[in-house]
C-alpha cells in the first residue's frame, strides 16, 4: 500500500538528494513476482531506489564502517527533524539486527509466474466472500470516502485484502528492527555488478528509518511496540514511513492518522494516495478487455503510464472490448492466460494501482478482485 520522492537520502557518508521519476513505485522487485501481503509485500510503501538511479546523483561506494555510518545517521536525523540526539541513539539501542529479514531479502527473485499462476494467489472464493463482508460491515466509512475522493469502496477494500487479508496479517516484525536491519546491514551479494544498486536500496531503508523517527513523534506512535513486514510497511494498508508521512490522512477528525486501528483513516489514506501519487480520475474506467489483430506483435511497455490514444492503439492493432468514452489515453497490457495471451487496454486509474505496487498483474489483481467484490463476474485466467 505502496512514496514517493526519495527525498535527501543520509548515504553512507555523504548526503545525496535523489528525487524518484514520476513512472516507477512501489515494488522493489521491478517485476512481476508476486509478494507474500505484510511480510514480503511492499505497499505505497516502498518507492523503487533503483528505478531514481538513472537520475539520481553517483553515489559513494567506498565501504563505511558500521559505527561511522550509525553515528552520521544519528547526527543527520537530529538536525534534519529536530530530534535529540540523545533520543535517537537510546532508541537505536534497543533495536536489533534481525537475520531472517537479511535471510528474507537476500532471497532469489522468484520466477514470474504467467497470469494464470499469479491471480490465484490474491483472488479466491474466500477472500472475495471476505471482501464483500468487510465492505458490508464498514460501508458507511467507505460510501464517505467514495464520496469525497471519487475512489471506489471496492478498490479500497481489494488492496487491503491484497496487501493484509482485511487487516489481518498486518506483520510481525517490529518496523525499527526492520528498518534498522536493512539501513545497517542490506545484504550484499558480492557481485560488483550489483553494488550500486545494493548501496541505493541500504540508503532508501535508512531514510525509512529517519523518517520513522518523525513519523513516531508527529502521530504520537510507540516507535519501540509498532509492527509491519519485513520491509518496514505498516498497518491494513502496508505504508511505508515516507508514505504514512507524505499521504496518510486524519479520516475521523481526531487529530491522528491511525493506519493501524482507525479504519476511517486507512480509507482515507489508500483513497489520498490513489488520488495524489496516481491521478486517479472521478468515474474513469480502471482497464478493459481488448483484441490484438491478428499478425501484429504484442506493445508491451514497463511503466503502464497511460499515454497512447485509442488512435495510437488502433494503428498497432489494438481494439478495446466495450465502448470507450472519446478522448481517453491508455496502456496495452498483455498477461499470459491459460488459454493463451489475453489483452488489455489500462487508463489512468489502473496507472494509479500500479502506483502502489508496480507489476501490471498485482494492479489487474486488485481491479479484478474489487470488481468481483461489487458482484461482477471475473473473466477467465
Amino acid at each position: 500500500m505502496i512514496r514517493r520522492t526519495l527525498a535527501c537520502m543520509l548515504t553512507l557518508g555523504l548526503v545525496a538528494c535523489a528525487t524518484q521519476p514520476p513512472s516507477p513505485a512501489p515494488s522493489p522487485q521491478a517485476s512481476d513476482a508476486p509478494n507474500k501481503p505484510a511480510h514480503g509485500h511492499k505497499g505505497p510503501a516502498e518507492a523503487a531506489p533503483e528505478a531514481a538511479a538513472a537520475t539520481a546523483p553517483p553515489v559513494d561506494l567506498t565501504p563505511v564502517p558500521f559505527e561511522v555510518a550509525r553515528a552520521r545517521f544519528v547526527r543527520d536525523t537530529a538536525a534534519r527533524y529536530g530530534i535529540p540526539a540523545a533520543h535517537i541513539e537510546a532508541t537505536l539501542a534497543q533495536a536489533q539486527i534481525r537475520d531472517p529479514i537479511i535471510t528474507a531479502m537476500s532471497r532469489p527473485a522468484e520466477r514470474v509466474k504467467p497470469w494464470n499462476e499469479y491471480r490465484p494467489m490474491f483472488i479466491s472464493q474466500a477472500r472475495i466472500d471476505g471482501g464483500r463482508a468487510f465492505l458490508a460491515e464498514h460501508r458507511g466509512e467507505l460510501m464517505r470516502v467514495q464520496e469525497r475522493t471519487g475512489v471506489p469502496a471496492e478498490v479500497i477494500v481489494a488492496i487491503i485484502g491484497v496487501e493484509t487479508s482485511y487487516g489481518r496479517n498486518t506483520g510481525s516484525y517490529r518496523v525499527l528492527d526492520a528498518l534498522y536491519t536493512l539501513a545497517f546491514k542490506y545484504p550484499r551479494s558480492g557481485d560488483p555488478a550489483k553494488l550500486e544498486r545494493e548501496v541505493r536500496r541500504e540508503l532508501f531503508f535508512r531514510d525509512e528509518l529517519a523518517r520513522l523517527f518523525a513519523l513516531t513523534r508527529d502521530e504520537k506512535l510507540d516507535i519501540l511496540s509498532i509492527k509491519g513486514s519485513y520491509a518496514g510497511a505498516m498497518g491494513m494498508g502496508q505504508f511505508m514511513p515516507s508514505s504514512y508521512l507524505d499521504y496518510a490522512v486524519d479520516g475521523n477528525g481526531d487529530g491522528r492518522r491511525d493506519l493501524f486501528t482507525s479504519y476511517d483513516d486507512v480509507f482515507s489514506s489508500i483513497a489520498n494516495y490513489f488520488v495524489r501519487k496516481g491521478g486517479w480520475v472521478r468515474g474513469g474506467p480502471v482497464a478493459v478487455p481488448a483484441t490484438l489483430q491478428a499478425g501484429r506483435e504484442p506493445f508491451d511497455p514497463t511503466d503502464w503510464t497511460p499515454t497512447w490514444t485509442l488512435s495510437d492503439l488502433a494503428q498497432r492493432g489494438y481494439q478495446p472490448g466495450m465502448p470507450v468514452a472519446a478522448g481517453l489515453t491508455a496502456t496495452p497490457i498483455t498477461l499470459e492466460a491459460s488459454t493463451g495471451k489475453q489483452y488489455w487496454l489500462g487508463f489512468q486509474n489502473y496507472y494509479a494501482i500500479t502506483r502502489y505496487n508496480l507489476s501490471k498483474m498485482y494492479a489487474m489483481a486488485v481491479y479484478q478482485l474489487s470488481q468481483a467484490i461489487a458482484g461482477q463476474e471475473l473473466p477467465p485466467a
